[in-house]
């Protein structure tokens, strides 16, 4: 009986940690720039309530400006094609861009990000927008982009955000 029991309580936790390693999916991306040389990485988490949360660092970008920050469609960073291998921004339910669009914004749309002194993006962003699989909204195998300017919310169909100058696939 009791061997029975400790073979209950050990499958049971078991499972319970199969359920936590799924509720916390990750993923890695690893950024390279115009020249395709690597230059930053991020880590990005899926949160048990919707949403994931990005964590990056991209070097090498313009210092003392803000830049864009999306989510493309495509898992793809040729940089002979100066990124544009990667497609459009990410948008599943076919909206607008920008978030000071009436009908924006699209799920790969992300608030501006400030580049430091030192040419470096240092954040950490949530977007509640995505999942990290590879469902409707899914962004597993898509790519995160960085751009030259800072996005203006509302210009269509990419918010005027300029040159791509980072890419990374999200794997």
């Amino acid at each position: 009986m009791l061997r029975q029991i400790f073979s209950t309580t050990v499958a049971v936790l078991a499972l319970g940690g199969a359920a936590t390693a799924q509720d916390a999916a990750t993923a890695s991306a690893s950024f390279v720039n115009a020249d395709g040389q690597a230059n930053g990485n991020a880590e990005l988490t899926g949160m048990a309530a919707g949403g994931v949360l990005i964590k990056l660092e991209v070097t090498g970008l313009p210092a003392n400006q803000w830049v864009a920050f999306h989510v493309h469609e495509t898992g793809s960073c040729d940089h002979e094609t100066n990124h544009e291998s990667a497609g459009g921004h990410f948008n599943p339910g076919s909206r607008e861009h920008g978030y000071k669009s009436a009908n924006g914004p699209h799920a790969g749309d992300m608030p501006n990000q400030y580049v430091g002194s030192d040419g470096a993006l240092r954040a950490q962003i949530f977007n509640h927008m995505v999942s990290l699989d590879e469902g409707e909204t899914g962004i597993k195998g898509r790519a995160l982009m960085v751009h030259a300017k800072g996005d203006d919310y509302e210009s269509q169909p990419s918010g005027d955000a300029g040159d791509r100058l980072a890419c990374a696939v999200i794997e």
